[in-house]
């Protein structure tokens, strides 16, 4: 006997919450759907940024969710493209550093092959120039256009990546080869690596970069061998920069605070504004320093500016003892000159400063040259139209040879090291607006006492006619309250302040 089927009825009721609760349930995937789309751009990709957006719009995240990239906000109507770190709001990596679109709907970022960040009214800013298939985003911070092999998205090869062109921050795991710089985010100072060191430069002029610190690889656990390829450096994740020729043994280790501590959070190296190298990590909460290869400010390439004077313990002053020390610069726009042999008109307002106790900013880097004397070291200088100013220690017979405009010297204890420097006449502007500033505030107090005198004169012509009339009302027998004696004594007391004088 065939078995009934067991049909149940279902109220109406039941299949409206069904209805409701399936479309429901289908749009908690879309979050999901959409963070697996953002994880690789495809060719035809293109975004705008969005006006409403103040500090960064994302485009594109890893798979752990710790870096994005996307459009960053520069002095809030420019943008760059910039990978973050997320749970700090920190640039790691800059396309465009130093040609800034608008944050505008007319600029736009399209991936065709390249990534490239256009602007309709004016032109292209910046694109890798190349032929991918995709841009994807690794959870090490390194940006990569891919092209797939044998029509393959799981065998891919690397075209482009961020990592090959850093500006001014290394990350843990990434390689800095000796075809590469970093640059601070001022331009002014660069880190690139020589045959056997990593040195730091400072743009002091137009025409050539000054080193201003240099670390030598010891080569205690391997060699250098000449001819067997360039060095390159590593920021490793157990705290410490490793430089290497060939192989996985280190020429050198420059060691972190948090050297082998096995730390959970990013490590980073940044070239900061001051010039100097200092590696960070993240608790989780905050950057805490951890390394700075640069620990005296005085040794910093300019930290008292132009002209300026960095004395240990004692901080800045300027070399003239006279010019106004404020915002980071003791001379005015004028000395901070370029070119002393191409312009007539710079030499006919070059005038000589001279200081005793002074010694050259980063001396064994500085090219010095052996004289008998302080006068010989002066004259070598002064015939010398690309020298800006010499340093002669009359203990060494060394003279020191500054053949880049005048920053910061440092001040020491020994008479012996004396200075010689060119400066334009324009470096005792601040010195002048000092002096200016002084008399006309001479002027307006001598003009206040002077208003002052004239009205307290004429209150005391209206007092004594008032007591004219006083007298007279007081004979009348009416009486005439008021506080006169209390005026004419605050009166009296501005004069005084004025005058400088007491009675």
């Amino acid at each position: 006997m065939e078995r009934p089927l067991n049909l149940v009825a279902r109220p109406l009721s039941t299949k409206f919450l069904s209805i409701l609760i399936i479309p429901f349930l289908y749009t908690l995937t879309w979050p999901f759907i959409d963070a697996a789309a953002t994880q690789e751009l495809l060719k035809g990709f293109e975004a705008t940024p969005n006006p409403s957006i103040s500090s960064f719009q994302s485009l594109l995240d890893d798979s752990s969710g710790k870096f994005s990239f996307g459009f960053l906000r520069v002095n809030s109507t420019q943008l760059a493209l910039a990978v973050l770190h997320v749970p700090s709001n920190e640039p790691l990596w800059l396309a465009n550093a130093t040609t800034l679109a608008r944050w505008s709907d007319h600029t736009k970022v399209f991936f065709n092959g390249s990534l490239v960040i256009s602007d309709s009214l004016t032109r292209v800013f910046w694109s890798t120039e190349t032929q991918g298939d995709k841009l994807v985003l690794l959870n090490n911070s390194n940006l990569q256009i891919q092209k797939s092999l044998d029509n393959s998205n799981d065998d891919s090869t690397v075209l482009w990546q961020s990592f090959d062109s850093p500006k001014d921050t290394l990350v843990e795991t990434q390689n800095f080869t000796s075809t590469m710089s970093l640059i601070s985010s001022n331009g002014l100072y660069s880190m690139r690596l020589g045959s056997d060191f990593i040195g730091l430069y400072a743009k002091f002029d137009l025409y050539s970069d000054q080193i201003y610190w240099k670390h030598k690889a010891l080569q205690a656990k391997a060699q250098i061998i000449e001819g067997n390829g360039p060095i390159h450096i590593r920021v490793e994740p157990d705290g410490w920069l490793g430089m290497y020729q060939n192989g996985t043994t280190p020429v050198d280790i420059e060691s972190f605070n948090s050297f082998q501590r096995h730390l959970d959070g990013l490590l980073m190296v940044r070239l900061e504004p001051d010039g100097n190298l200092k590696a960070y990590y993240w608790t989780g909460s905050s950057w805490d320093l951890d390394y700075q290869a640069i620990r005296d400010t005085c040794e910093l390439p300019r930290p008292c500016g132009s002209y300026g004077l960095c004395t240990p313990g004692s901080g800045c002053s300027c070399l003239d003892n006279n010019t106004e020390f404020s915002a980071g610069e003791c001379s005015g726009p004028g000395s901070y000159f370029n070119d002393l042999c191409t312009d007539p008109n710079t030499l006919s307002n070059i005038k000589v400063l001279r200081r005793e106790g002074v010694e050259a900013p980063f001396k064994e880097l500085t090219r010095y040259e052996a004289m008998s004397s302080l006068e010989e070291c002066e004259d070598s200088c002064e015939r010398n139209c690309s020298c800006y100013g010499a340093v002669y220690n009359n203990a060494s017979g060394f003279c020191y040879i500054l053949d880049y405009p005048i920053q910061t010297l440092l001040g020491v204890g020994d008479d012996s090291k004396v200075g010689y420097f060119k400066m334009m006449e324009g470096a005792r502007k601040k010195k002048v607006d000092a002096g200016l500033r002084v008399g006309i505030g001479l002027l307006g107090g001598a003009i206040a006492c002077l208003i002052g005198a004239v009205g307290f004169g004429g209150y005391k012509i209206w007092r004594s006619r008032r007591g004219v009339n006083r007298m007279l009302e007081e004979e009348a027998g009416g009486v005439i309250s008021g506080p006169y004696k209390d005026l004419g004594s605050a009166s009296f007391r501005s004069i005084e302040m004025c005058s400088g004088s007491s009675r």
